[in-house]
């Protein structure tokens, strides 16, 4: 198959790609047999800003494939086997009242915006840092897309750790360009219904909203939380008053953990 060089990728109108993202980069051509071909094989490769934006453009993959009389009997398998596989995941994260942590990057677009293909590298990084931090306390990813990373402790006190040494990690790296790298955290603590595709329930909206409630840098806790921490050694929390969260019927008292 011939590389698409820049400028004929420039040319080709969007519908000529399965997906465009959030940068207007786009990505999975589907103008020719060959290069359907060629994305049926990358499509796992890349990296989907949302579940939404992958279903889309999975769903504009198998049509282009059937224009050109494509089975792609491969490529559906191993869909099945990915749905599968995050079936038996979701099935061994805790059940009943647990304890949530959100995180996302203050100002990722501007990032994006400004660091270009340097920004997937930082990205990662942030994400791995989170990542060691949530294992390293005993708990489990629930979700990672695009600057947005969610997981689940049975224990409050270890999700609050986590959280803490995620900023503290992060406050140590010196970034690519100078980048100047600020995640916030929302921490909830609530019960919640666990189906075969993740957590559903009012206590995962509210996670949601309380970490957008909060700035670069912050961790911010729910009263829920605040309550069923025990008494973490070197730890002061600041009360933000009731905060007003988009969706929720009454405002929620937060706290922000004093670093």
């Amino acid at each position: 198959m011939p590389v698409l060089k820049a400028g004929e990728r420039a040319k080709l109108p969007d519908r000529a790609f399965a997906y465009i993202d959030s940068a207007g980069r786009k990505r999975l051509p589907i103008h020719d047999e060959s290069h359907v071909r060629n994305a049926l094989a990358r499509f796992d490769q890349v990296a989907f800003g949302s579940d939404e934006e992958r279903e889309r453009a999975r769903e504009r993959l198998l049509r282009a494939a059937k224009r050109y009389g494509i089975m792609p009997v491969g490529f559906v398998h191993g869909q099945l086997r990915r749905e599968r596989a995050l079936a038996g995941a979701a099935a061994t994260l805790p059940k009943g009242i647990v304890t949530f942590l959100m995180s996302d990057m203050e100002g990722s677009t501007r990032l994006l915006r400004a660091l270009g293909p340097r920004y997937a590298p930082l990205l990662r990084s942030v994400r791995s840092t989170i990542r060691t931090c949530v294992r390293r306390r005993g708990g489990h990813e629930v979700d990672a897309r695009a600057d947005e990373y969610f997981a689940v402790f049975t224990d409050p006190d270890a999700a609050l750790g986590a959280a803490i040494d995620t900023q503290r990690d992060l406050t140590k790296r010196r970034w690519t360009a100078g980048a100047q790298v600020r995640v916030r955290i929302g921490l909830h603590r609530g019960r919640t219904t666990l189906s075969d595709e993740g957590y559903v329930g009012i206590a995962v909206h509210t996670t949601a909203r309380i970490c957008q409630a909060g700035r670069g840098g912050d961790i911010v806790l729910s009263t829920a939380m605040r309550e069923a921490l025990g008494s973490p050694p070197d730890v002061r929390l600041k009360s933000l008053g009731a905060v007003r969260l988009e969706g929720l019927p009454k405002p929620e008292v937060l706290h922000r953990v004093v670093l």
